[in-house]
């Protein structure tokens, strides 16, 4: 079955670029829809696309790249930024938000295709740039985790589903999302809140309960 993407660059060229490694990728992926300005994202077709692909450079003004972000996220959306932006900062702040995955361009057409397929697939991409954020980004106040929640998280990193860390298990997907939850509130109580799978497996890394080459 077809991944669908919407594209949302203000550069015609760079789009005509993403459009073009889309097409010689082994998964299919249309894109369906593209644009400078994030209506597209919007309204039909792009509005029922899998993927965003947004370029922060469509909003101008330094904050309003996150509302932008936060509003597609709100309504479960499926984001990946591809931008020139290589502050870690920015890609942090973007992962706090929500986004699926963090690419900056000169990370080329390979990054962009898998982080595509795994992001539609339900499965975090960590390109180096995110990679190098998070690791920069260590943090002290680290929740304790039992051996059962880190089996869980590390299994949940490695499959597309809470059926397939169940059945890996032998489980039940209920059991399987008490763990997380679990995992979750641990970490909103150290002021790390990780809403997202992203944003989870970011805080895992950051805390060494995950490697990023056993991903």
């Amino acid at each position: 079955m077809a991944i669908t993407v919407t594209v949302v660059d203000d550069h015609p060229a760079i789009r005509t670029g993403v459009r073009a490694w889309y097409a010689d990728a082994e998964q299919q992926i249309d894109v369906i829809a593209e644009g400078a300005g994030v209506d597209v994202a919007w309204t039909s077709p792009g509005g029922d696309a899998d993927v965003v692909v947004l370029d922060l450079n469509v909003e101008r003004e330094a904050a309003s790249y996150r509302s932008t972000v936060r509003r597609l996220v709100d309504v479960g959306r499926k984001v990946i930024v591809y931008t020139m932006q290589e502050s870690q900062d920015v890609a942090l702040s973007c992962l706090d938000l929500g986004v699926c995955a963090f690419l900056t361009k000169a990370e080329g057409d390979a990054h962009l295709v898998a982080a595509t397929v795994s992001v539609a697939q339900n499965r975090p991409y960590l390109a180096p740039a995110l990679a190098g954020a998070i690791v920069a980004n260590q943090q002290a106040n680290r929740p304790r985790l039992s051996d059962r929640e880190q089996e869980v998280l590390t299994l949940w990193f490695q499959c597309e589903s809470k059926q397939l860390v169940a059945d890996r298990m032998c489980i039940t997907p209920r059991t399987v999302g008490t763990y997380l939850d679990r995992v979750r509130i641990k970490y909103a109580n150290v002021g790390r809140p990780a809403p997202t799978k992203a944003a989870l497996l970011a805080r895992a890394i950051q805390d060494g309960l995950v490697d990023v080459d056993d991903l």
